[in-house]
């Protein structure tokens, strides 16, 4: 009977082994977002392309308990809510990216180098995605306040007739509404041309503007770029 009980326990140590273990798959994303919506919605409509083409795993996950206007968190706890993601996923995710602004948060550059050193990717904006979605119709390299990159926003929809004729944060189809006249493409560009300039050196907070967005979208386009 103990040689048949320890069999026993060995056969259903292997079993719950086995169910801990996760599985590796191929072109599979995971995308944690700062913003409730805007980042969520573009990087969805992106996803939904890439599904409707090739198929794959992009998930995009946004975090409510994220508070974007600095009320008792912190850039530093997306990184935690990331790495809590990962441990508690059944799949284990090839690309890990994770998605912030600089907002008014004094520990952007602290939590860039966690995420880093946790293996994450950080597609970090300075100030704001809202200068990423600019990108998408015209170059610049003024250092705005993000309030003034919605107004600019604000007047390029009306200027185009996109959405309502304003800019706003929760469209659904914002991927769709920039991306018209090949926009995702010229933003890729426009912040190539501007991140040449950004040096290993270089703190983050301190490269107004920045972003590191167009990194994310240009290995997720691919896939649909491939004939």
């Amino acid at each position: 009977m103990g040689k048949d009980d320890l069999f026993k326990k060995r056969r259903e140590a292997r079993k719950q082994r086995q169910h801990e273990i996760k599985t590796p798959r191929a072109n599979s994303y995971l995308i944690v977002t700062e913003g409730k919506c805007t980042e969520p919605n573009y990087f969805r409509g992106l996803k939904k392309l890439i599904s409707e083409k090739v198929g794959g795993t992009v998930n995009v996950v946004d975090v409510p308990s994220i508070d974007i206007h600095g009320e008792g968190t912190s850039t530093g706890k997306l990184v935690e809510i990331t790495e809590q993601l990962v441990k508690e996923a059944k799949l284990l995710y090839q690309n890990i990216w994770i998605v912030f602004d600089k907002d008014d948060f004094e520990d952007f550059d602290q939590a860039i180098q966690k995420g880093l050193d946790k293996g994450y990717s950080v597609a970090w904006s300075n100030q704001a995605f809202e200068y990423w979605l600019y990108l998408h119709f015209y170059y610049s390299d003024s250092a705005l306040h993000r309030d003034e990159w919605n107004n600019k926003l604000d007047k390029i929809f009306k200027e185009y007739g996109l959405g309502n004729g304003s800019y706003q944060k929760n469209y659904e189809d914002i991927y769709e509404l920039v991306n018209r006249n090949d926009g995702v493409n010229t933003a890729i560009r426009n912040a190539k041309r501007r991140m040449a300039g950004f040096t290993d050196k270089q703190k983050p907070s301190e490269f107004d503007p920045g972003t590191m967005v167009y990194k994310l979208v240009k290995e997720l386009k691919r896939y649909l770029d491939e004939e």
